[in-house]
């Protein structure tokens, strides 16, 4: 058995030397300098100088002592962007956020010249924490609104999200908005990382599933704390949903089914049509150890979580996803990142000791089968 092993473990040694040096060697061809004078011959994008785009937004962030990512560590996840025709011209116009400063909106001219439009009506507060941003038509008027979420560690009041509804166009054709998330039942205080609408119980307008996230880090748990915990509902920092009744939106979230407890940490959400029933089902990303959540809609305003019926094992620090029919079969198909480095080397820097304790205890406290890589579902 032992001359069997010794075999069996050189065999295994000599096809991974082979295959290392058939990797170097498709490496170096890949790397080949005519290979790369054709590839940069006709490149796909290029790059676009500022004083033809005229798109000079920079998301400065200024470290201090209570601004700095051992206060809040979502410090450097960076501000939102998002891309839609606000003044109906048939041009894709720009706004993007800013986590500290001023938020830019550009109205794009067409050929990508773009004309900073900014206003104090659309600038949003000044100072942190601003996130992410959504474009939507909230009250569907046919013309797009701004979304802009808020987080960090501070007062609710500097939290609280706003909503920029597009009053329609002057003159010159630039739109202009007046902030109404407290009319609309969206001045949401939560910390929240993105805004979602989507139309989840296809009554003809746009609900809201506001992704949140506990601005702490996780603590230690064990199963039964762990059990306590994700039974209590958390509106600061649990995953929202809200109904959008006569462009008055109710918060539904406990109703409607979805863990909102504090173990959130919501960076990302994929909404699509999973089981192909034509209704939007929901793949939540979650940070740390807490498991991601994958809810199919029931058709009767709730979501049930199957992502232990349907997927095998995700990813462990979930830094956000997508849905999308990779493999062109008529499926929708979930790409989820991780943080696991690029290289071996730092992978073998920064790699936690194995332990099977932890990992057993997440398994038991229903954290499920969690790896450190990015995976496709």
């Amino acid at each position: 058995m032992y001359k069997n092993f010794i075999i069996f473990f050189r065999g295994t040694l000599l096809v991974l030397i082979i295959a290392g040096c058939t990797n170097q060697s498709a490496d170096k061809e890949i790397k080949s300098p005519a290979k790369e004078s054709i590839s940069l011959a006709d490149p796909l994008f290029h790059h676009l100088p500022v004083a033809t785009t005229h798109i000079d937004f920079s998301n400065t962030i200024t470290e201090g002592p209570n601004t700095n990512v051992l206060l809040y560590e979502y410090f450097y996840n960076g501000g939102g962007v998002a891309v839609g025709d606000v003044n109906g011209d048939g041009l894709q116009d720009i706004y993007f956020v800013s986590n500290m400063a001023t938020n830019k909106l550009y109205l794009n001219k067409g050929n990508m010249n773009f004309q900073d439009i900014t206003s104090e009506d659309i600038a949003g507060r000044p100072g942190p924490w601003k996130t992410g941003v959504a474009m939507a038509d909230v009250n569907g008027d046919g013309k797009l609104d701004i979304y802009v979420c808020y987080s960090g560690k501070l007062p609710p009041a500097k939290r609280t999200n706003q909503l920029f509804i597009n009053e329609g166009n002057d003159s010159n054709g630039v739109p202009h908005f007046s902030e109404q998330a407290e009319q609309y039942g969206l001045a949401d205080s939560s910390y929240s990382t993105q805004a979602y609408f989507f139309d989840y119980d296809r009554d003809g307008d746009l609900d809201l599933l506001l992704l949140n996230h506990n601005p702490n880090s996780l603590p230690v748990l064990d199963d039964s704390v762990t059990a306590k915990i994700l039974r209590l509902p958390d509106p600061a920092t649990g995953i929202r949903l809200f109904r959008n009744d006569k462009n008055h939106f109710i918060d539904i979230t406990e109703k409607a089914g979805l863990s909102s407890s504090a173990l959130t940490y919501g960076l990302g959400a994929g909404i699509a049509d999973l089981n192909g029933d034509g209704w939007q089902d929901i793949y939540v990303s979650n940070d740390y150890s807490v498991p991601d959540y994958l809810y199919i809609n029931n058709h009767n305003g709730t979501f049930t979580n199957v992502l232990q019926k349907s997927i095998g094992h995700t990813s462990e620090f979930s830094m956000g996803n997508d849905v999308a029919d990779i493999n062109n079969d008529g499926l929708q198909d979930i790409f989820s990142l991780d943080m696991l480095p690029e290289d071996n080397h730092r992978q073998k820097l920064l790699v936690s000791p194995d332990n099977y304790g932890k990992f057993d205890l997440a398994v038991q406290s229903g954290f499920y089968y969690q790896y450190m890589r990015n995976m496709l579902q």
